[in-house]
């Protein structure tokens, strides 16, 4: 792998568009030799935008296309439905698990903030404890540290 190679591979990882699954790209044009290396099986975007693009320009069947791009029959048709609607962008893989913290909303961090302000030493653990005691919720100990440390980022 060449540095050029290895800096797009880091660049796809870090949008979250590196393919898990490149070698069940089967198509020929992904085949590095055979288009000088235009077509790339760890590119998902690209991947799942020449798969669709197989059956609506070139009338290839959704079940050999999906087939060869290394998708369900179902994925495609999730796929289909994310790019009509968002187009490209919509081929970016969603964000995956929850998209705020839950639990430790603004009153559970409000009484971890008065919890410290009462004893600074509490650690995460035993702030857990107290959150479930009090609140009845079971936080994990890392989930208090990071919101701790996103508060502290901001300034709050």
């Amino acid at each position: 792998m060449d540095a050029g190679e290895s800096s797009k591979r880091r660049a796809l990882q870090a949008h979250g568009t590196l393919n898990p699954r490149p070698q069940a790209v089967q198509d020929p044009l992904f085949n590095e030799r055979q288009a000088g290396g235009f077509f790339d099986p760890k590119d998902l975007v690209q991947v799942k935008y020449e798969m669709l693009r197989r059956v609506r320009v070139d009338d290839q069947s959704v079940t050999d296309a999906a087939q060869a791009y290394g998708f369900s029959r179902v994925a495609f048709y999730q796929i289909l439905a994310a790019f009509e609607q968002d187009g490209l962008p919509g081929l970016v893989p969603k964000r995956r698990g929850p998209k705020e913290a839950h639990k430790l909303t603004a009153p559970v961090l409000e009484f971890i903030d008065q919890q410290r302000a009462e004893d600074p030493k509490l650690r995460a653990p035993e702030l857990a404890r107290r959150v479930q005691k009090h609140w009845g919720l079971s936080v994990h100990p890392r989930s208090i540290e990071r919101a701790l440390a996103r508060r502290a980022s901001k300034g709050q």
